[in-house]
């Protein structure tokens, strides 16, 4: 960056001169390129003048310097001026010099500046030589700077046409800028083919201009092509670049590490991308509090970052930044624009919560519970409200019994200490808690550097009070034996006074007693059999018998306790056979099991011994038997071949203390499978009972006549629809042939129909096409003709008059012919229409002409054959009976004969 120089006297200005124009002689020889840049006579300080580029010489340079001190060039090649500059000459040189300091290599660029006006005086002198040379005519590259000063119209271009040495050209232009919007930008003279721009252009709004120049001459002859001409709008850095935001607000963790990402900010430049003009440099230019520093902004990309890890919340929990931005890469003559950054500093759990006492003291009476006994309070100057502040408190030793219970009030962020269980003076006067509080969220420093946790003590007294009588165990005992006499004392239910340990003065008083077994004394407790006891009775669980008993003192208070009654068992009850009734199926087995319980106790139960009590029948033992199966358990058998019947077997049963009881059993004889089939049947068998039906066999029932019913209607209904179906010439009759069966030798007593129709006499004999038509009885001589539709049937011939005829498929289907049976006349009436149609049809060919081939000569059917040669068809219409076939004339005698038998 080149400083600014103070302005030198005009001899000085000479000398520089002189050693310029030398400099130039000196390295014009070995420049790599020279660059020719047309300014005007004019130029302010740090104005651009225009672009350079490098790297058609160098890929890349460490050094860029220039030989003129009014100028410097810039790293993308961009030619700024230091000072402001007046060409005194039409034209002025300087070298830019390019090195590279790895490679040790130099290299030279010759940049010419020409005034405007020069550039015209040498383009007017050119032109005669130009004329007589022969030129082209190709797009020209021409550019203008933005925001030019002019002088307008500020001349651009000339373009020529080679055709201008024969012709007379008229040159003219079209486009963006001439005809179009913006109009009236550019023009060019007709006869020169000047080109002028009328005002000045701002890059941000048209980069570039397309048009299209035209040499036409007077008489309107186009000698050449349209010539695309672009114009490109040279960049001024004429942008401020502008923050994206006005105000930017990020947050970061206090005591984060050096170097974590604060934010990002970014800024915009409308100038020409990719120029120095939009290379933007970011730098934080003021912060408050100024210090310690504690952030740093990287100067390309814009990320604020850490530079101290000293953010501490509690200390300064806000700073603000104001941050600049400049283009021309931050250059003194970039233009910049500010912005305000505000950090705001998170909070993390780095300060414990403390209480503010290390010990408390607390009282509260005893037996009572859910009331709150002490408040205390913590520090924390973490943010309040949040989870590092928010505090969570817990007993950390004294609460083994589990009494107390402490919470966390969410308003006020104290310890609220409660009683959740009742204490007692006589057993702990005074209970010594110690509690610990933490915070919600967990501690962001080492552990190891300080306790995590702080605590403090508690100390609860325990206010005595005059309690009323106290029942502990709530639940007593007392054994007694069952059936003991009434009037028995024993002991019973025990209250005592809390303050003195004693039972004096306390009353008693039943409040439950199921059976009214017994009877509790008022002043001792103790209670008195007024009943027998049963250990067996239903209200026994498990041979205990409980009662309720309250206890009083002399202020009325009372406390309430069980008192349990265990019966001790005693052998009262002989063991029975529950199931009185036993079922044996005398056909499939011989014996019946029995199982016998007994009410008392395992000890005055089994095993049993099983016995046939002989004294009510002697013939017991005769005819039945037991034998034991296991302790419980025996298995009776009959010894003769009884009846079946029911008989009565008295059996005793005796547990092992000899205790014995008679069970009379009802044992059934019956001729059965199973004991349900002996139980619900009617049947002298069993020598009494009654037949009963279930209710599914009468549904049954029910449901079968309900079917046969169905049935017969439709029967019924059946034979009346047929009776009743009138007879229906089939639809394809007119179609039905008889074919000769070349059938050789007799066949089977049947009639095959081979395509329809089958022709019989009732009462009469014939041989039929395919077999042969039994003979039957005469009933008139009628004769009747039965017309079949569909192929594949047969008629059976039923002997007898009277018969009815039917039609059997060959393949063993059955049908009926009752409805497809019609007279002679019938048939008659009803083909002859049809086969006349068809006849006539088959005359005419497909254009309904009559065809002249249509009547055939048949061949010479041999010598000594009766009939002659076959013709047109013809028939006899008769009423009754088939002798018309015997008067169809030679013809058809073949065809009757092979019908009919005579």
């Amino acid at each position: 960056m080149a400083p600014a120089r103070p302005t030198r006297s005009r001899s000085g200005a000479l000398c520089r001169q002189l050693l310029l124009t030398l400099t130039i002689l000196t390295f014009t020889c070995d420049a790599c390129r020279k660059v020719i840049l047309h300014v005007p006579s004019q130029l302010d300080a740090e104005k651009f003048v225009g672009r350079v580029n490098l790297k058609e010489c160098f890929q890349s340079a460490n050094l860029i310097h220039s030989s003129d001190p009014d100028f410097q060039i810039l790293e993308d090649g961009s030619v700024y001026t230091t000072n402001a500059v007046l060409l005194s000459s039409e034209e002025r040189s300087f070298t830019i010099l390019l090195y590279d300091t790895e490679n040790q290599e130099e290299k030279k660029i010759l940049v010419l500046l020409q005034h405007q006006t020069k550039v015209l005086k040498k383009r007017h002198s050119k032109e005669k030589v130009l004329r007589r040379a022969k030129r082209r005519w190709a797009p020209i590259p021409c550019s203008m700077l933005e925001n030019s000063l002019g002088p307008f119209p500020l001349f651009l271009q000339q373009i020529q046409s080679d055709t201008a040495q024969n012709y007379t050209i008229y040159y003219s232009i079209r486009g963006p800028g001439v005809d179009r919007e913006p109009k009236n930008l550019f023009y060019v003279e007709r006869d020169t083919g000047n080109l002028y721009c009328t005002r000045a252009v701002d890059r941000e709004e048209y980069d570039s201009f397309e048009l299209i120049a035209f040499a036409t001459t007077p008489d309107g002859y186009t000698p050449e092509l349209p010539l695309p001409l672009v114009i490109r709008i040279e960049d001024e850095n004429d942008n401020y670049p502008i923050f994206t935001e006005t105000t930017y607000v990020f947050t970061v963790s206090e005591n984060c590490r050096v170097g974590s990402t604060v934010g990002q900010v970014c800024a915009t430049d409308k100038d020409e991308p990719d120029t120095m003009h939009t290379r933007l440099k970011y730098s934080i230019i003021e912060q408050l509090p100024a210090y310690p520093t504690l952030f740093s902004m990287h100067p390309t990309t814009g990320v604020i970052t850490t530079s101290s890890s000293q953010l501490d919340r509690e200390v300064i929990d806000k700073y603000q930044l104001k941050i600049k931005v400049q283009d021309m890469d931050g250059q003194y003559f970039g233009l910049h624009t500010t912005s305000t950054c505000i950090i705001n500093i998170g909070d993390v759990n780095d300060n414990l919560p403390t209480f503010t006492r290390t010990s408390y003291v607390t009282s509260v009476e005893e037996n009572t519970v859910d009331v709150e006994i002490l408040r205390v309070t913590v520090e924390d100057k973490d943010l309040m409200n949040t989870a590092n502040w928010r505090a969570n408190y817990t007993i950390l030793k004294g609460n083994e019994n589990g009494n107390f219970k402490i919470v966390t009030d969410p308003k006020t962020n104290e310890g609220v200490l409660c009683v959740v269980k009742p204490l007692n003076y006589e057993e702990r006067p005074q209970v010594n808690l110690q509690i610990g509080v933490v915070n919600e969220a967990p501690y962001s420093k080492e552990a190891s550097s300080r306790s995590v946790m702080s605590t403090a003590t508690v100390t609860v007294n325990v206010k005595n009070q005059d309690e009323g009588p106290e029942c502990s165990p709530a639940v007593q005992t007392v054994q007694i034996k069952e059936n003991v006499p009434a009037g028995t004392k024993s002991n019973g239910y025990k209250a005592y006074d809390p303050e003195t340990r004693s039972s004096s003065g306390i009353r008693y008083k039943k409040l439950t007693d199921p059976k009214g077994w017994v009877t509790v004394d008022e002043n001792e407790g103790s209670i008195t059999i007024f009943r027998s006891l049963d250990r067996e009775a239903e209200s026994v669980r498990g041979g205990i018998y409980n009662i309720t008993v309250l206890a009083s003192d002399k202020d009325g208070r009372t406390c309430t306790g069980t008192l349990g009654i265990i019966l001790e068992d005693v052998n009262d009850n002989g063991p029975v056979i529950p199931k009185r009734t036993v079922v044996i199926c005398k056909t499939v087995m011989s014996s019946a099991d029995i199982v016998a319980v007994d009410p008392d106790g395992p000890m005055n139960g089994p095993p049993f011994d099983f016995s046939l009590d002989s004294d009510a029948d002697s013939d017991i033992e005769r005819k039945w038997r037991l034998t034991k199966i296991n302790d419980t358990a025996a298995r009776l058998f009959f010894q003769e071949d009884l009846p079946f019947g029911t008989y009565r077997v008295p059996v005793r049963v005796t547990d092992r203390h000899g205790l014995s009881f008679i069970s009379p059993l009802n044992v059934m004889l019956c001729d059965c499978v199973t004991e349900n089939d002996c139980t619900l049947r009617t049947d002298a068998r069993t020598g009494h009972g009654v037949v009963r039906l279930g209710k599914w066999a009468i549904l049954a029932i029910l449901l079968g006549i309900a079917l046969l019913f169905c049935i017969l209607f439709t029967l019924v209904c059946g034979g009346t629809g047929t009776a009743k179906q009138p007879k229906v010439f089939p639809d394809d009759l007119a179609q039905q042939n008889l074919i000769v069966s070349n059938t050789e030798a007799p066949g089977d007593d049947k009639i095959c129909s081979t395509n329809g129709f089958t022709a019989h006499t009732v009462g009469s004999s014939a041989q039929g096409i395919c077999g042969t038509l039994g003979s039957g009885a005469k009933n008139g001589g009628q004769e009747t003709i039965e017309m079949v539709k569909g192929g594949h049937q047969t008629l059976e011939s039923c002997r007898g008059a009277g018969h009815h005829h039917t039609l059997d498929s060959c393949r063993g289907g059955h049908v009926d012919m009752d409805n497809c049976r019609y007279t002679y006349s019938e048939w008659h009436s009803f083909t002859q229409p049809r086969l006349g149609e068809k006849l006539h049809l088959c005359k005419q060919n497909e254009d309904h002409v009559p065809s002249q081939d249509y009547v055939l000569t048949y061949s010479y059917e041999g010598r000594g054959s009766p009939a002659g040669s076959v013709g047109c068809c013809s028939e006899k219409q008769e009423e009754d009976g088939l002798d018309f076939l015997n008067n169809l004339g030679a013809k058809f005698t073949t065809l009757a004969e092979t019908c009919m038998k005579r």
